[in-house]
């Protein structure tokens, strides 16, 4: 059906095809793409507000909700992308975009607290200088899919203080660039660096998004984990986690970001010899954590598609 028969069709408002006839106002001149999403988005929200039957005063509050969560909004904080992290669209976008084959390292969402630019190190470094947390050791390789190891892959680091806050959230208080870093792979695909024992910790939920996860019953945490991001020419970029086993959190991550992949096992280490051999004090856990690179399909260069990432 044309555009102008669809028009015909649907000239006047009605309640029972209220979405096709706002549909039938798209233009042909539309883009292609453009229009069916915003299709799709019609019927879908006609067809929620049906169901719902929502007051006058109830959509009032849901549009007040719309235009606080907007002014929350500001260089430093995405209020929109938090509220698109607690409904799990975020992540349901992320794996839609990231299917990847079986045992390739599994994709997780960015979050908002990536910072570029952060200190490149040498294999083994400290990232907490602060000093603050259990003392904690990571170490692994960097693979293919065919357990080939990867050279020169570069692997960046961010976490949380002992306290729950990344450094952006504390300047003054933490030291710049603390507990985050880059590494590259050596020739057998290794890596290792020093740091402390991720903890849980809220998402900001002093905005309206907070306010609802209260009104709805859920809490705002976080489970206790590590970003990475791991990439290397010919290789399809990773972003990811990965959380520690005895977080109480696991099972109801505040934006879903868990994947069972993504669970890694932390051995408490009391062995003074082999602290003192890392420059470390006893006791202090162990994580051993590989990952798997999918090779690239497209030939888009790994730091142009992190770039772009980022940047949105």
């Amino acid at each position: 059906m044309t555009t102008g028969d669809q028009k015909a069709k649907y000239p006047y408002f009605e309640e029972d095809t209220s979405a096709e006839v706002v549909n039938a106002r798209m233009g042909a001149d539309a883009d292609p793409r453009l229009k069916e999403v915003m299709s799709i988005i019609v019927k879908h929200l006609h067809a929620a507000v049906k169901e719902i039957e929502p007051t006058n005063e109830e959509w009032l509050a849901a549009i007040k909700f719309l235009t606080d969560t907007g002014h929350m909004c500001n260089q430093w904080r995405q209020e929109f992308i938090l509220l698109s992290d607690v409904l799990g669209v975020s992540m349901l976008v992320d794996s839609i975009n990231n299917r990847r084959p079986n045992g390739a390292t599994p994709n997780t969402i960015l979050g908002p607290f990536y910072v570029s630019g952060a200190p490149r190190y040498d294999n083994g470094a400290n990232i907490c200088l602060d000093g603050k947390g259990e003392p904690m050791v990571a170490s692994g390789k960097v693979i293919d899919i065919n357990g080939m190891p990867v050279y020169g892959a570069q692997i960046e680091v961010w976490q949380t203080n002992d306290e729950g806050f990344y450094d952006v959230q504390q300047k003054g208080v933490q030291p710049d660039w603390n507990l985050r870093g880059v590494f590259t792979s050596a020739h057998d695909g290794s890596y290792w660096f020093r740091s402390v024992k991720p903890r849980h910790y809220p998402i900001p939920n002093d905005g309206p998004v907070g306010k609802l996860l209260g009104q709805i019953g859920r809490h705002p945490n976080r489970a206790a984990h590590l970003h990475f991001i791991v990439t290397a020419p010919g290789y399809e970029p990773v972003i990811t986690h990965i959380f520690t086993p005895d977080c109480e959190y696991l099972s109801e991550d505040a934006v879903f970001g868990v994947k069972q992949d993504l669970i890694a096992d932390f051995e408490k280490v009391d062995d003074e010899s082999k602290a003192q051999k890392l420059g470390l004090k006893a006791p202090y856990w162990s994580v051993k954590w590989d990952f798997t690179l999918a090779p690239r399909e497209s030939q888009e260069g790994s730091t142009d598609w992190i770039n772009r990432v980022v940047a949105n």
